[in-house]
């Protein structure tokens, strides 16, 4: 005869004991006085959860995403704008190099792009578009005055996190 490790029952009267609670015959023989059981066997025969137990456990999932979804959405804006300086640091220094190697400022952010000072013109990631304002000014390489690329700045509208104009980036 087995023994149960856990319980220490042997496993021929468990599954007496489940007939027995179940009322079904066994070997013929039919018991047709009630079983004693144990009122929490009850509790463990139930399947499923009771509506309060559900409701419960809602509470505490709208608890843990009334926190979660705003931290998520803050770290997100975050990024974006680190993401949008790093960017714009990207183009000001390719933009030094070029007047740097060339000898003259660059026309626009495109010639960047194909004299490969840059694989490819930066996405704003805050617009999510590759448009930039582009701000042209005087040459300072160039003896007839001659206007080029100065500085790049995001057309995103808002403000950061500190309060400070994206567009002032």
């Amino acid at each position: 005869m087995e023994r149960s490790i856990v319980i220490g029952k042997s496993i021929l009267d468990f599954r007496f004991w489940i007939l027995d609670s179940l009322r079904v015959s066994f070997r013929g023989i039919s018991r047709s006085e009630p079983s004693i059981q144990n009122p929490k066997s009850k509790i463990q025969n139930q399947k499923g959860f009771s509506l309060l137990e559900l409701i419960i456990a809602m509470f505490i999932m709208i608890i843990l995403l009334s926190i979660a979804i705003p931290t998520y959405e803050r770290s997100v804006r975050n990024a974006r704008e680190i993401v949008l300086k790093e960017n714009l640091f990207q183009l000001r220094r390719a933009i030094d190099q070029y007047a740097g190697d060339k000898g003259k400022l660059p026309a626009s952010v495109d010639d960047l792009v194909t004299e490969k000072y840059l694989r490819e013109k930066p996405i704003d990631p805050i617009t999510e578009t590759a448009e930039w304002d582009e701000i042209m000014g005087e040459d300072p390489n160039s003896a007839d005055g001659e206007q080029g690329l100065v500085n790049v700045k995001s057309l995103a509208p808002g403000q950061d996190v500190n309060g400070v104009s994206l567009s002032e980036y």
